[in-house]
């Protein structure tokens, strides 16, 4: 097989990888816009959750239990990838998470911190680390997000069936550019003196302290939507650049593959019209004569 026939050959594969690129491309861009309708929608529930235990904790601050005497043991929850194609997506999670744990204050019962990753790729990273409860299987599209979140939820339930526990969550937010991290557990601490903005209390029908544990299970899950929804959105928009720097190399491949193929066609076409012209000129060559032909 000449050069050349490699070259298209190499080329052809080339362009079928190009090809499957431009798909995943595609597809990533996609599911942003279809998280961006699923956002807003959630982003707007988690505020309005929020604004109405504003309101109830300013009327009836006792329903919530009394600042831990003790620092709670913190479980560290890390929002990371099921495929890969996403740059050094699952890595900047775990250099956030070593920050975290270095700053993790030293418990007096010896208590440590854990560690739950969410995400196939992140979890294949953490590996053995020490710290690591449980490895849950993350959502690789919009779909999945709801059944995946009950397995994580249940494992939570189960760590909290334990005793009490702090929970932050690191996930990526574009609207950071970075990786964010947010404590959801214990929940509403930040609005324990929060002022009144109405006249009179709101009107419940369970009893305050009923009433704050399921806005808490309520608002749990909500904030844990609308995370996981932004965690999507970051990796399949750090995935688009990602399969966006792969096309352009790709591109640059098959162009340097064509000027070379080009060039090794010139080559093989003025080498063919060398041998004509070499055999054109042996043809017109006199026929040479015998010995001794034409002595007399």
């Amino acid at each position: 097989m000449s050069r050349r026939h490699e070259l298209q050959r190499h080329g052809q594969q080339l362009g079928e990888t190009r090809e499957i690129v431009s798909a995943m491309k595609a597809m990533a861009f996609i599911e942003v816009r279809r998280l961006g309708r699923f956002l807003d929608s959630q982003r707007r529930t988690v505020e309005t959750m929020r604004t109405a235990a504003a309101d109830f904790l300013s009327f009836f601050p006792q329903a919530l239990p009394p600042p831990q005497e003790r620092q709670l043991r913190r479980i560290y929850l890390l929002i990371g990838s099921d495929r890969g194609f996403c740059g050094n997506f699952n890595e900047s999670l775990i250099q956030r998470l070593h920050r975290c744990l270095v700053e993790e204050p030293v418990e007096g019962d010896g208590t440590k911190a854990g560690i739950i990753g969410w995400g196939q790729k992140l979890c294949v990273k953490l590996g053995e680390h020490p710290l690591l409860l449980a490895a849950v299987e993350g959502a690789a599209v919009l779909d999945e997000v709801g059944a995946r979140l009950l397995q994580l939820v249940n494992r939570l339930s189960e760590l909290q069936a334990g005793g009490a526990i702090a929970l932050v969550v690191l996930y990526h937010d574009p609207q950071r550019q970075g990786v964010a991290v947010r404590e959801l557990l214990p929940p509403f601490e930040s609005l324990r003196s929060a002022p009144e903005k109405f006249p009179f209390a709101p009107g419940l029908n369970l009893a305050p302290g009923d009433f704050l544990r399921e806005l808490v299970e309520q608002y749990l899950f909500a904030a844990l939507h609308e995370i996981l929804y932004v965690s999507l959105m970051a990796e399949n928009q750090q995935r688009m650049q990602h399969l966006e720097g792969a096309q352009r190399y790709l591109d640059e491949k098959l162009e340097a593959l064509r000027r070379r193929s080009n060039q090794l066609r010139q080559e093989e076409i003025t080498e063919e019209i060398e041998v004509i012209l070499l055999n054109a000129d042996s043809a017109k060559l006199p026929p040479r004569k015998k010995s001794g032909e034409g002595d007399h």
